[in-house]
């Protein structure tokens, strides 16, 4: 039988053996966080308490794992985001910036142009205007899509009676 131990080891109770369990499942509690809730107020302090690791030691071991720094990760994933948004809808540049937890357009434009190669109002232009795609809701692509429910009498013809 398995015991969760403190921090990462697992205790094996029929062998009392410390077996240390690998540093990336905690690390992945960190990246779903940063995935999930990208646009929210999060640092590395955040995301290292998710871990359940001292933020030197998360850095650390994020880097060796992901082969990238927590915060780099987290500013892929907001600039991704922004990417998309920039492509789909017509929200300003600013909007977009703070829509996906940054704090400065400034900044944000000087990742974005470092990371697209286009600044951002630049690799919009690359792309229709959003309010030629025409989005229609899913309740009514549901409603459109659905069979029309028909019992067999309904489907045969007239009568022959």
């Amino acid at each position: 039988m398995w015991v969760h131990g403190l921090g990462s080891h697992l205790f094996d109770n029929a062998s009392m053996a410390i077996v240390f369990a690998p540093p990336a499942r905690h690390l992945l509690r960190a990246r779903d966080l940063a995935d999930a809730r990208y646009f929210e107020p999060l640092g590395v302090d955040d995301l290292a308490r998710a871990a359940g690791l001292s933020r030197a030691h998360f850095s650390r071991e994020f880097r060796r794992t992901f082969g990238e720094s927590p915060h780099a990760y987290l500013l892929t994933r907001r600039l991704e985001r922004a990417a998309a948004l920039l492509r789909n809808t017509d929200h300003s540049v600013a909007e977009i910036c703070f829509s996906v937890g940054l704090q400065s357009v400034g900044s944000f434009t000087t990742s974005f142009t470092r990371t697209y190669g286009h600044s951002p109002a630049a690799y919009r232009l690359a792309f229709p205007p959003a309010s030629s795609q025409a989005q229609v809701p899913a309740c009514v692509t549901r409603v459109y899509g659905r069979p029309e429910r028909r019992t067999f009498r309904e489907d045969s013809g007239p009568s022959d009676t």
